[in-house]
């Protein structure tokens, strides 16, 4: 369970960082057993620092936030304006009707929490993967995959629903559908201006789409983000991505 702490180089970086990329400072967040630093100092560039914290999240909503807040607490510590935290930060569920069992509203109690952290530790938020019972939930009893993004004061900013849905078929696995219990987004969200950039938003399946990116960055997204819960098995075909999305 890693994450990184990273000042881009470019103008333009997915945090699908790709091999050969040469970032001038690193620092590494584990979450396990505890969270700790590591430092790596190659540049004294000023540009904006942020953090890329990686968690193994499981069924239980507080233990996973106690995780991330360990995490982002030592990020903010390490003095990083922005923290992304990745899909399915909030939690895994062992099956469909648990997803849904466990889902909250934007409102409810655990997106609080992390409005909180997010004022205690006076630094931006990227909530890469909310699952969210949206406005229409007693009617579909489905959810939302919901990238939320949050000030430094805690307020919400910026919300995407994820709009590609992980309908695959995997080696040895069988099949797995995102689309059993989640609903795709109606649209893009446009770029948001924050302390490390103009930042598009999307969530894992949707690097596969190079219309996404194009359409982001054509809008003036300086950084693309992709938070990813990948699996033993989808995880390995995508860290290295040399499709269309790069292409473009």
């Amino acid at each position: 369970m890693l994450g990184f702490i990273v000042r881009p180089p470019h103008q333009l970086l997915s945090l699908l960082l790709c091999p050969g990329l040469r970032i001038p400072r690193l620092s590494v967040l584990c979450a396990q057993p505890r969270a700790r630093a590591m430092a790596i100092s190659s540049s004294s560039w000023e540009l904006p620092l942020v953090a890329v914290c990686q968690v193994t999240s499981t069924p239980d909503k507080q233990e996973n936030f106690k995780t991330c807040a360990e995490l982002v607490r030592e990020a903010a510590r390490l003095g990083a304006c922005l923290a992304f935290l990745p899909e399915a930060f909030d939690f895994i569920a062992r099956d469909p009707a648990e997803t849904l069992h466990l889902s909250e509203p934007l409102g409810g109690n655990l997106l609080g929490e992390y409005t909180q952290l997010a004022r205690e530790c006076g630094l931006w938020l990227s909530l890469g993967g909310f699952h969210e019972r949206g406005q229409d939930w007693e009617q579909t009893q489905k959810i939302y995959n919901c990238h939320v993004l949050l000030n430094d004061k805690g307020s919400v900013v910026a919300t995407y629903r994820k709009t590609h849905l992980c309908d695959v078929e995997i080696p040895g696995q069988g099949p797995m559908h995102e689309s059993d219990s989640t609903i795709p987004g109606p649209s893009l969200e446009s770029p948001v201006s924050t302390p490390a950039g103009k930042i598009g938003l999307a969530i894992c399946y949707d690097m596969r789409f190079p219309e996404l990116s194009l359409a982001l960055a054509q809008a003036g997204a300086e950084i693309l983000t992709y938070p990813s819960a990948f699996g033993s098995v989808t995880g390995p075909a995508h860290w290295e991505v040399k499709g269309p999305l790069f292409k473009t």
